[in-house]
């Protein structure tokens, strides 16, 4: 495959970096050097310096790709002069001063309301037993109980962390729309990809559309490579 080989893969709030797997398994037979950050989802700033020493361990140029609250990461930590192109996956793509918190503070009307419990501690969850319809609906039932059964607490402080440089704003960027998405609205991701200029790709899917489908994120990155300079 002829382009930027390093990809850098940046999860979203409530998992970790082994939902990417599907992902990984086509992109390394496509050739790709393919590296996975494991964020704490403690804080924004954490989670940024996680990533930047991902990119910066790279050999060359890097592909930043982040799913959900990862959008916001690779957002800032996009800056990374390595980084020469950014792909959302049903991710928040935030403009300068914008937070999940501000993004989801107005949501279109009549649009699911994720499941989140009340904070503990600081930290947040999702509903167990709504986690699948909410999440992952077109995920393998068994799987996405052990995705429920496995959620990673995500830091309320995680979701107030503001972005002061979007990325997107003078890098490349391409953005999967899951179409059945009842975590972040499909019309929510529409708008924050034509904000930043992003070349769309939309598919029927849940929110963890990168593991009922990894074979369409697996080409928009590729794509991404092949066209990012």
């Amino acid at each position: 495959m002829p382009g930027i080989k390093n990809i850098v893969l940046v999860h979203g709030g409530f998992v970790d970096g082994s939902g990417w797997e599907g992902v990984y398994g086509i992109l390394q037979k496509a050739g790709c050097n393919v590296s996975i950050v494991q964020n704490p989802t403690t804080s924004l700033a954490d989670d940024v310096a996680v990533t930047k020493r991902m990119v910066d361990a790279q050999d060359g140029p890097v592909i930043l790709v982040g799913h959900s609250y990862g959008g916001v990461v690779v957002t800032e930590a996009g800056n990374n002069p390595r980084v020469t192109g950014l792909v959302y996956i049903a991710a928040f793509a935030p403009d300068k001063g914008e937070s999940v918190s501000s993004l989801i503070s107005n949501p279109p009307p009549g649009a699911p309301v994720p499941p989140i419990m009340p904070p503990q501690d600081g930290y947040l969850f999702l509903d167990r037993t709504k986690f699948a319809a909410s999440f992952a609906a077109d995920v393998d039932a068994e799987k996405a109980a052990f995705m429920a059964a496995s959620q990673v607490p995500w830091g309320v402080a995680a979701l107030a962390g503001a972005v002061t440089e979007p990325a997107w704003k003078v890098k490349p960027s391409w953005y999967l729309v899951a179409g059945d998405d009842k975590m972040i609205p499909p019309s929510a991701q529409r708008m924050m990809a034509a904000r930043a200029g992003s070349i769309v790709v939309e598919a029927p899917g849940s929110h963890a559309i990168y593991v009922s489908n990894p074979a369409i994120v697996g080409e928009l990155i590729q794509r991404a490579a092949r066209e990012s300079k």
